[in-house]
């Protein structure tokens, strides 16, 4: 399993009722009824990035499962996209699964979802969003996903978070250019 930097702290009934913003103790309570048993960890700086997030756990960027909203053309509806923080989203591969897709700006992504920007959590929206997860989350033991709050995040593994959302599995990833020689 991942490990936590010294500076992470976690919530955990010990700690007092104020230790979780209000949009992460909603994450961390909807956690708690699906079963969930690890805690909302908040981190001391921000996590708005896979890198800043990864930074502040002490893992890697790949076990980062950053979540990126879309905005379904055909009928406006929200795409999330759970993706290994270590890759550039394929909008053409996701558009193959799902349909054309447009921007998805922050008033869309809060109406949709509840959630600002950098804090998507993959459960608990507005609208249940049309769900891709990579597949490449599933080659670490553990993932980390943003908990309702840009400093939020908890852990658990790539099955769970499939069991939790849903999410078809899919090959999201943007594949590299060759390199010239």
């Amino acid at each position: 399993m991942s490990s936590m930097s010294p500076n992470s702290q976690t919530a955990t009934s010990e700690d007092t009722p104020a230790a979780l913003p209000s949009s992460a103790q909603r994450v961390a309570d909807l956690l708690a009824e699906m079963g969930h048993d690890r805690p909302v960890v908040m981190l001391p700086a921000t996590g708005r990035s896979a890198a800043e997030a990864a930074a502040g756990l002490g893992c890697s960027v790949a076990e980062i499962a950053k979540s990126i909203i879309f905005r379904r053309l055909s009928d406006d509806a929200p795409v999330l996209v759970m993706a290994s923080g270590s890759n550039r989203v394929d909008e053409a591969k996701v558009t193959a699964q799902v349909g054309a897709l447009g921007k998805a700006d922050a008033k869309f992504v809060r109406e949709k979802t509840g959630y600002a920007i950098g804090g998507v959590c993959p459960v608990g929206h507005i609208v249940k969003p049309v769900m891709l997860l990579d597949q490449d989350l599933f080659l670490h033991e553990s993932v980390w996903a943003a908990a309702g709050h840009p400093h939020a995040l908890f852990n658990l593994t790539a099955q769970q978070l499939q069991d939790m959302t849903g999410a078809a599995v899919a090959d999201i990833r943007q594949d590299q250019p060759p390199v010239a020689v």
